[in-house]
Protein backbone atom coordinates (compact mmCIF):
# COMPACT_ATOMS: atom_id res chain seq x y z
CA UNK A 1 0.00 0.00 0.00
CA UNK A 2 1.66 3.27 -0.92
CA UNK A 3 1.04 6.05 1.48
CA UNK A 4 -0.04 9.48 0.95
CA UNK A 5 2.53 12.61 1.39
CA UNK A 6 0.31 14.00 4.02
CA UNK A 7 0.69 10.43 5.74
CA UNK A 8 4.04 10.05 5.84
CA UNK A 9 4.50 13.73 6.78
CA UNK A 10 2.18 12.72 9.89
CA UNK A 11 4.26 9.60 10.38
CA UNK A 12 7.41 11.31 10.37
CA UNK A 13 5.89 13.62 12.47
CA UNK A 14 5.19 11.26 15.18
CA UNK A 15 8.22 9.31 15.14
CA UNK A 16 10.19 12.47 16.15
CA UNK A 17 7.84 13.43 18.83
CA UNK A 18 8.03 9.70 20.24
CA UNK A 19 11.92 10.05 20.06
CA UNK A 20 12.21 13.32 21.53
CA UNK A 21 9.65 12.37 24.61
CA UNK A 22 11.60 9.11 25.43
CA UNK A 23 14.81 10.53 25.24
CA UNK A 24 13.41 12.85 27.89
CA UNK A 25 11.31 10.38 29.88
CA UNK A 26 15.01 8.13 29.80
CA UNK A 27 17.08 10.97 31.07
CA UNK A 28 14.82 12.31 33.59
CA UNK A 29 14.29 8.64 34.97
CA UNK A 30 17.99 7.89 34.87
CA UNK A 31 18.62 11.04 37.43
CA UNK A 32 15.95 9.13 39.50
CA UNK A 33 13.68 12.24 39.01
CA UNK A 34 10.17 11.30 40.34
CA UNK A 35 7.78 10.17 37.51
CA UNK A 36 10.30 10.55 35.62
CA UNK A 37 9.21 8.94 32.48
CA UNK A 38 5.88 11.64 32.45
CA UNK A 39 7.75 14.79 33.71
CA UNK A 40 10.57 14.38 31.05
CA UNK A 41 8.78 13.47 28.49
CA UNK A 42 6.18 16.22 28.69
CA UNK A 43 9.53 18.72 29.07
CA UNK A 44 11.13 17.87 26.23
CA UNK A 45 8.06 17.63 23.84
CA UNK A 46 7.21 21.07 25.07
CA UNK A 47 10.77 22.45 24.48
CA UNK A 48 10.94 20.64 21.16
CA UNK A 49 7.52 22.07 20.22
CA UNK A 50 8.36 26.17 21.64
CA UNK A 51 11.19 25.67 19.23
CA UNK A 52 9.39 25.20 16.16
CA UNK A 53 9.23 21.11 16.17
CA UNK A 54 6.10 19.97 14.65
CA UNK A 55 5.39 18.10 18.23
CA UNK A 56 2.47 15.64 17.32
CA UNK A 57 0.43 12.48 18.19
CA UNK A 58 -2.74 11.24 17.42
CA UNK A 59 -6.03 11.12 19.24
CA UNK A 60 -6.28 7.21 18.71
CA UNK A 61 -2.90 6.52 20.20
CA UNK A 62 -3.66 8.64 23.10
CA UNK A 63 -6.94 6.68 24.07
CA UNK A 64 -5.00 3.50 23.83
CA UNK A 65 -2.33 4.60 26.29
CA UNK A 66 -4.90 6.24 28.67
CA UNK A 67 -6.73 2.67 28.80
CA UNK A 68 -3.31 1.24 29.67
CA UNK A 69 -2.91 3.67 32.07
CA UNK A 70 -6.66 3.02 33.58
CA UNK A 71 -5.62 -0.29 33.92
CA UNK A 72 -2.30 -0.08 35.41
CA UNK A 73 -3.68 2.49 38.13
CA UNK A 74 -6.27 -0.03 39.17
CA UNK A 75 -3.75 -3.27 39.30
CA UNK A 76 -2.59 -1.21 42.37
CA UNK A 77 -5.63 -2.00 44.44
CA UNK A 78 -5.76 -4.40 46.92
CA UNK A 79 -8.44 -5.64 49.11
CA UNK A 80 -6.97 -3.49 51.93
CA UNK A 81 -7.70 -0.86 49.63
CA UNK A 82 -11.57 -1.22 49.53
CA UNK A 83 -11.73 -1.37 53.16
CA UNK A 84 -9.97 2.50 53.26
CA UNK A 85 -12.33 4.01 51.32
CA UNK A 86 -14.45 4.70 54.41
CA UNK A 87 -12.19 7.55 55.20
CA UNK A 88 -13.10 9.22 51.94
CA UNK A 89 -16.20 10.94 51.54
CA UNK A 90 -14.83 14.61 53.89
CA UNK A 91 -12.19 14.22 51.70
CA UNK A 92 -13.77 13.77 48.23
CA UNK A 93 -16.19 17.12 49.35
CA UNK A 94 -13.37 19.20 50.79
CA UNK A 95 -12.01 18.74 47.23
CA UNK A 96 -14.58 20.90 45.77
CA UNK A 97 -14.18 23.40 48.21
CA UNK A 98 -10.74 23.61 47.04
CA UNK A 99 -11.49 23.50 43.47
CA UNK A 100 -13.95 26.86 44.32
CA UNK A 101 -11.50 28.12 46.61
CA UNK A 102 -7.93 27.85 43.95
CA UNK A 103 -10.91 29.22 40.91
CA UNK A 104 -11.65 32.26 42.98
CA UNK A 105 -8.01 32.97 43.95
CA UNK A 106 -6.83 32.76 40.66
CA UNK A 107 -9.42 34.71 39.04
CA UNK A 108 -8.90 37.37 41.49
CA UNK A 109 -4.56 37.30 41.09
CA UNK A 110 -5.66 37.22 37.12
CA UNK A 111 -8.20 40.49 36.94
CA UNK A 112 -6.38 42.64 39.92
CA UNK A 113 -2.15 41.40 39.41
CA UNK A 114 -2.32 41.64 35.14
CA UNK A 115 -5.51 42.93 34.48
CA UNK A 116 -7.37 40.26 32.88
CA UNK A 117 -10.92 40.46 31.89
CA UNK A 118 -13.08 38.23 34.13
CA UNK A 119 -14.09 35.66 31.37
CA UNK A 120 -10.88 35.28 30.78
CA UNK A 121 -9.43 34.64 34.08
CA UNK A 122 -12.49 32.54 34.93
CA UNK A 123 -11.20 29.77 31.54
CA UNK A 124 -7.55 30.40 32.77
CA UNK A 125 -8.07 29.90 36.65
CA UNK A 126 -10.45 26.67 36.06
CA UNK A 127 -8.62 23.96 37.27
CA UNK A 128 -8.61 20.99 34.87
CA UNK A 129 -11.13 20.55 31.67
CA UNK A 130 -8.77 22.19 29.19
CA UNK A 131 -10.70 20.45 26.32
CA UNK A 132 -14.11 22.20 27.66
CA UNK A 133 -12.48 25.24 28.65
CA UNK A 134 -11.11 25.97 24.96
CA UNK A 135 -13.99 25.10 23.66
CA UNK A 136 -16.21 27.57 25.15
CA UNK A 137 -13.18 30.03 24.98
CA UNK A 138 -13.41 29.53 21.31
CA UNK A 139 -17.72 30.15 21.26
CA UNK A 140 -16.96 33.46 23.64
CA UNK A 141 -14.40 35.17 21.16
CA UNK A 142 -13.25 38.31 21.04
CA UNK A 143 -14.77 38.39 24.78
CA UNK A 144 -11.42 36.98 25.97
CA UNK A 145 -8.11 36.41 25.12
CA UNK A 146 -7.84 32.49 23.85
CA UNK A 147 -4.48 32.18 23.37
CA UNK A 148 -3.30 33.51 27.43
CA UNK A 149 -6.15 30.72 28.67
CA UNK A 150 -4.79 28.14 26.67
CA UNK A 151 -0.58 29.23 27.88
CA UNK A 152 -1.72 29.48 31.57
CA UNK A 153 -3.85 25.92 31.47
CA UNK A 154 -0.87 24.22 29.72
CA UNK A 155 1.81 25.53 31.64
CA UNK A 156 -0.25 25.04 34.63
CA UNK A 157 0.20 21.10 33.46
CA UNK A 158 3.51 21.13 33.00
CA UNK A 159 4.56 22.78 36.03
CA UNK A 160 2.69 20.76 38.52
CA UNK A 161 4.21 17.18 36.76
CA UNK A 162 7.51 18.43 37.39
CA UNK A 163 7.30 20.91 40.36
CA UNK A 164 5.26 18.49 42.66
CA UNK A 165 7.04 15.21 42.76
CA UNK A 166 9.83 17.27 43.33
CA UNK A 167 8.38 18.94 46.74
CA UNK A 168 7.38 15.59 47.63
CA UNK A 169 10.14 13.85 47.41
CA UNK A 170 12.60 17.06 48.65
CA UNK A 171 10.16 16.98 51.66
CA UNK A 172 10.61 13.01 51.87
CA UNK A 173 6.61 13.08 51.23
CA UNK A 174 6.53 10.83 48.25
CA UNK A 175 7.54 7.20 48.00
CA UNK A 176 10.11 5.70 45.09
CA UNK A 177 8.87 5.23 41.42
CA UNK A 178 7.27 2.29 41.21
CA UNK A 179 4.62 0.49 39.19
CA UNK A 180 2.66 -2.47 40.24
CA UNK A 181 3.75 -6.17 40.41
CA UNK A 182 3.00 -9.32 40.47
CA UNK A 183 4.12 -12.48 40.39
CA UNK A 184 1.47 -14.26 37.61
CA UNK A 185 3.00 -12.66 34.33
CA UNK A 186 1.13 -12.38 31.25
CA UNK A 187 2.37 -14.79 29.71
CA UNK A 188 1.33 -17.09 33.06
CA UNK A 189 -1.78 -15.83 32.89
CA UNK A 190 -2.88 -14.84 29.07
CA UNK A 191 -6.31 -15.59 29.02
CA UNK A 192 -6.85 -13.72 32.84
CA UNK A 193 -4.62 -10.53 30.82
CA UNK A 194 -7.04 -10.81 27.41
CA UNK A 195 -10.35 -10.54 29.58
CA UNK A 196 -8.95 -7.81 31.91
CA UNK A 197 -7.99 -5.84 28.66
CA UNK A 198 -11.43 -6.56 26.56
CA UNK A 199 -13.48 -6.23 29.50
CA UNK A 200 -11.87 -2.39 30.27
CA UNK A 201 -11.57 -1.41 26.96
CA UNK A 202 -15.48 -2.30 26.42
CA UNK A 203 -16.38 -0.39 29.51
CA UNK A 204 -13.82 2.66 28.87
CA UNK A 205 -15.18 3.02 25.09
CA UNK A 206 -18.56 2.57 26.51
CA UNK A 207 -18.06 5.51 28.60
CA UNK A 208 -16.24 7.40 25.78
CA UNK A 209 -19.07 7.19 23.43
CA UNK A 210 -21.71 8.34 26.58
CA UNK A 211 -19.58 11.41 26.91
CA UNK A 212 -18.26 10.51 30.16
CA UNK A 213 -15.15 12.67 31.09
CA UNK A 214 -12.40 10.91 31.20
CA UNK A 215 -13.94 7.68 30.76
CA UNK A 216 -10.99 5.79 28.37
CA UNK A 217 -9.24 6.02 31.41
CA UNK A 218 -11.77 6.02 34.41
CA UNK A 219 -13.83 2.84 33.09
CA UNK A 220 -10.62 0.91 32.65
CA UNK A 221 -9.23 1.72 36.37
CA UNK A 222 -12.24 0.87 38.04
CA UNK A 223 -13.30 -2.71 36.25
CA UNK A 224 -9.31 -3.41 37.06
CA UNK A 225 -9.88 -2.13 40.45
CA UNK A 226 -12.59 -4.23 41.06
CA UNK A 227 -11.20 -7.48 39.38
CA UNK A 228 -7.75 -7.09 41.64
CA UNK A 229 -9.12 -5.41 44.73
CA UNK A 230 -11.76 -8.60 44.80
CA UNK A 231 -8.65 -10.97 44.37
CA UNK A 232 -10.31 -12.54 41.16
CA UNK A 233 -7.10 -11.79 38.67
CA UNK A 234 -3.37 -11.03 39.71
CA UNK A 235 -2.10 -10.25 36.65
CA UNK A 236 -1.29 -6.74 35.56
CA UNK A 237 0.46 -4.69 32.62
CA UNK A 238 3.61 -5.08 31.71
CA UNK A 239 6.07 -2.29 32.80
CA UNK A 240 7.07 -1.85 29.19
CA UNK A 241 3.66 -1.10 28.36
CA UNK A 242 2.67 1.74 31.22
CA UNK A 243 6.09 2.81 30.23
CA UNK A 244 5.47 3.61 26.81
CA UNK A 245 1.90 4.91 27.96
CA UNK A 246 3.18 7.52 29.86
CA UNK A 247 5.84 8.74 27.37
CA UNK A 248 2.32 9.47 24.63
CA UNK A 249 0.72 11.22 27.49
CA UNK A 250 3.23 13.37 28.17
CA UNK A 251 4.05 13.90 24.40
CA UNK A 252 0.38 14.93 23.65
CA UNK A 253 0.74 16.99 27.06
CA UNK A 254 4.00 18.68 25.47
CA UNK A 255 2.58 19.02 21.81
CA UNK A 256 -0.05 21.83 22.84
CA UNK A 257 2.94 24.40 22.91
CA UNK A 258 3.04 23.59 19.01
CA UNK A 259 2.37 26.61 17.32
CA UNK A 260 3.45 29.13 19.99
CA UNK A 261 6.56 31.32 19.51
CA UNK A 262 8.87 31.89 22.64
CA UNK A 263 7.96 35.72 22.70
CA UNK A 264 4.16 34.93 23.08
CA UNK A 265 5.29 32.96 25.91
CA UNK A 266 7.47 34.86 27.53
CA UNK A 267 4.35 37.78 27.20
CA UNK A 268 2.27 35.16 29.24
CA UNK A 269 5.14 34.00 31.41
CA UNK A 270 3.94 35.89 34.43
CA UNK A 271 0.33 35.15 34.61
CA UNK A 272 0.67 31.49 33.84
CA UNK A 273 3.56 31.12 37.02
CA UNK A 274 1.76 33.56 39.26
CA UNK A 275 -1.58 31.49 38.93
CA UNK A 276 0.02 28.26 39.06
CA UNK A 277 1.80 29.27 42.52
CA UNK A 278 -1.84 30.93 44.10
CA UNK A 279 -3.38 27.99 42.89
CA UNK A 280 -1.47 25.27 44.53
CA UNK A 281 -0.86 27.31 47.48
CA UNK A 282 -4.51 27.60 47.99
CA UNK A 283 -5.16 23.88 47.20
CA UNK A 284 -2.05 22.77 49.48
CA UNK A 285 -3.42 25.11 52.26
CA UNK A 286 -7.01 23.07 52.52
CA UNK A 287 -5.39 19.37 51.81
CA UNK A 288 -3.04 20.50 55.16
CA UNK A 289 -6.48 21.10 56.68
CA UNK A 290 -7.79 18.22 55.86
CA UNK A 291 -5.25 15.72 56.74
CA UNK A 292 -5.68 17.30 60.29
CA UNK A 293 -9.21 15.93 60.31
CA UNK A 294 -8.77 12.69 58.62
CA UNK A 295 -5.99 10.13 58.96
CA UNK A 296 -5.05 9.97 55.15
CA UNK A 297 -1.71 10.66 54.18
CA UNK A 298 -0.71 14.43 53.47
CA UNK A 299 1.16 14.00 50.08
CA UNK A 300 -1.36 11.54 48.71
CA UNK A 301 -4.20 14.66 49.73
CA UNK A 302 -1.45 17.48 47.57
CA UNK A 303 -1.44 14.65 44.53
CA UNK A 304 -5.41 14.82 44.87
CA UNK A 305 -6.52 18.43 45.76
CA UNK A 306 -3.65 19.27 42.76
CA UNK A 307 -5.47 21.81 39.98
CA UNK A 308 -3.71 19.28 37.18
CA UNK A 309 -4.69 17.11 34.47
CA UNK A 310 -6.49 14.13 35.22
CA UNK A 311 -3.86 11.49 33.37
CA UNK A 312 -1.08 13.41 34.82
CA UNK A 313 -2.07 13.54 38.60
CA UNK A 314 -2.75 9.94 38.19
CA UNK A 315 0.70 8.41 36.53
CA UNK A 316 2.34 11.25 39.52
CA UNK A 317 0.37 9.45 42.18
CA UNK A 318 1.37 6.12 40.72
CA UNK A 319 5.06 6.85 39.99
CA UNK A 320 5.07 8.58 44.00
CA UNK A 321 4.11 5.44 45.85
CA UNK A 322 0.54 6.96 46.47
CA UNK A 323 -2.83 5.94 46.16
CA UNK A 324 -3.51 6.12 43.06
CA UNK A 325 -7.49 5.21 43.28
CA UNK A 326 -8.07 7.54 45.98
CA UNK A 327 -6.48 10.67 43.69
CA UNK A 328 -8.49 9.36 40.96
CA UNK A 329 -11.89 9.49 42.78
CA UNK A 330 -10.99 13.09 43.54
CA UNK A 331 -9.72 14.16 40.39
CA UNK A 332 -13.00 12.46 38.54
CA UNK A 333 -14.98 14.58 41.34
CA UNK A 334 -13.57 17.79 40.16
CA UNK A 335 -14.18 16.77 36.44
CA UNK A 336 -17.73 16.17 36.95
CA UNK A 337 -18.39 19.48 39.15
CA UNK A 338 -16.25 21.44 36.65
CA UNK A 339 -18.06 20.31 33.20
CA UNK A 340 -21.02 20.76 35.08
CA UNK A 341 -20.37 24.55 36.77
CA UNK A 342 -18.04 25.89 33.69
CA UNK A 343 -20.77 26.39 31.29
CA UNK A 344 -22.83 28.29 33.52
CA UNK A 345 -20.35 30.62 35.09
CA UNK A 346 -19.36 31.16 31.01
CA UNK A 347 -23.05 31.78 29.97
CA UNK A 348 -23.54 34.35 33.17
CA UNK A 349 -20.08 35.99 32.89
CA UNK A 350 -20.46 36.26 29.31
CA UNK A 351 -21.08 40.17 27.75
CA UNK A 352 -23.55 40.57 25.23
CA UNK A 353 -21.92 39.99 21.89
CA UNK A 354 -23.20 43.06 19.84
CA UNK A 355 -20.78 46.01 20.26
CA UNK A 356 -20.16 45.91 23.95
CA UNK A 357 -16.51 46.16 24.95
CA UNK A 358 -15.45 43.54 27.87
CA UNK A 359 -12.57 44.36 30.05
CA UNK A 360 -9.40 45.70 27.99
CA UNK A 361 -10.07 43.50 24.54
CA UNK A 362 -11.60 45.79 22.46
CA UNK A 363 -14.06 43.64 19.70
CA UNK A 364 -12.01 45.05 17.05
CA UNK A 365 -9.18 43.23 17.67
CA UNK A 366 -9.00 39.67 16.11
CA UNK A 367 -8.73 36.93 18.18
CA UNK A 368 -5.29 35.00 18.64
CA UNK A 369 -5.14 30.95 17.59
CA UNK A 370 -4.95 28.59 20.32
CA UNK A 371 -1.87 26.11 19.98
CA UNK A 372 -2.81 23.48 18.48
Amino acid sequence: MILSEATRLKLAHLAESLLIATIGGYLFDAARFPAGWLAGAMVFAAAAALAGRPIYLPLPLFRLSALVVGITLGGTVTPQTLHGMATWPLSIVMVCVAMAAATLATVLYLTRVHGWNLLTAIFAGTPGGLAQVMALAAEAGRACDIRGIAIVQTLRVLLLAVCVPTGLALSGLGGATRLPASAVTVADAPLDFAGLVGLSAAVGFGLLRAGFPGGVMFGPMIVSAMLHGTAIISVTMPFSLATAAMIAIGTLNGARFTGTSLRVMLHYLGAAFGSFAVSLFVAGAIAAFVTALTPLPLSDLIVAYAPGAVDAMMILALALHLDPVFVGAHHLTRVLVVSLALPLLAHYFSPPRKGVKFGKRSPKQPPPAPPV
